[in-house]
């Protein structure tokens, strides 16, 4: 009797505990719903803070592409300037990359709109490279061998 009492006992007893532990299928879809609703609302925000940066954003280095683009033209020009000595293959390669990197500069930038990848660092690579292209032509005239 004390045995059938004992295991009476521990099974309600284990049955009680498993039972409070569980939570309920709709209580779990509550739960997750909620949080679906929180990442929707977290993206929302997140698109709508692109949308107002993108636009000056990429108008800026649009201007700043085409300033690149100038640079490089007035280079070329006095590469093919007659009368003048020509610019050292080194240099002529130079401006070669730049056009290059100028390009791929002008490629990211419309390419973001299809992607829409991190925005932040997107933004931060993106002025990197920029003012790497702006010292690059400030060293332009500069020969560097040593």
């Amino acid at each position: 009797m004390k045995k059938t009492l004992l295991l009476l006992s521990l099974s309600t007893l284990s049955l009680s505990v498993a039972l409070i532990s569980c939570e309920s299928n709709t209580k779990k879809v509550e739960n997750a719903n909620v949080k679906v609703e929180d990442a929707k609302e977290e993206l929302k925000d997140a698109k709508a803070e692109l949308n107002a940066e993108y636009p000056t954003f990429k108008s800026e280095a649009e201007m700043k592409i085409i300033a690149n683009e100038t640079k490089i033209a007035e280079l070329r020009a006095v590469l093919n300037k007659p009368g003048k000595l020509p610019l050292d293959p080194m240099r002529k390669k130079r401006i070669d990359e730049l056009e290059e990197k100028n390009a791929q500069l002008k490629s990211r930038l419309y390419g973001y709109e299809n992607e829409r990848t991190d925005w932040i660092a997107f933004k931060n690579e993106f002025n990197h490279d920029m003012n790497e292209m702006g010292e690059a032509f400030k060293n332009i005239g500069q020969n560097n061998v040593k």
